[in-house]
């Protein structure tokens, strides 16, 4: 069989900076150019957030830089992007946003074996200093058990 290389670009941020509670898997409308760039692994979504533009779900600031090859044909590396999700679950993640402190953040992007571009998205509650401070402790922990286990 023969393996094709798989594309995961993570968010490392988001599980530091928030609470990650639900997980939603979304397809993504992209340009051609757009797809060439993501399976080149030129993408970030450090600083992307998801909205509602009317009963619409849309990615914004998720960096995809430009196609190398693209010519007059590029896309703007920053634009919307719209999220493709059942009504049902485009309903309960509105009904969720309304409340005070819930948002919604793209967690990983990556291509599954169709070949279509897919986002993990995570509703998610900021978390504060100090439980930032617990999550660096709760790292430094695991990384230490690790490393005695290898001796």
């Amino acid at each position: 069989m023969e393996e094709k290389n798989v594309i995961e670009i993570k968010n490392k941020r988001a599980e530091y900076e928030y609470f990650l509670l639900d997980d939603y898997t979304a397809g993504i409308v992209l340009t051609g150019t757009e797809i060439k760039s993501i399976r080149d692994g030129k993408a970030n979504l450090t600083d992307a957030y998801c909205t509602f533009i009317g009963n619409e779900l849309f990615v914004r600031q998720m960096h995809i830089s430009e196609y190398r090859f693209g010519s007059y044909l590029n896309h703007p590396a920053k634009r919307d992007r719209k999220l493709l999700l059942n009504k049902r679950e485009l309903h309960k993640l509105q009904n969720k946003i309304k409340e005070r402190g819930f948002t919604i953040i793209p967690v990983m992007l990556f291509v599954n074996p169709q070949g279509r571009a897919k986002l993990l998205i995570s509703l998610a509650r900021g978390k504060k200093f100090y439980d930032k401070r617990e999550s660096i402790k709760e790292k430094d922990t695991k990384r230490d058990m690790q490393r005695e286990l290898r001796r």
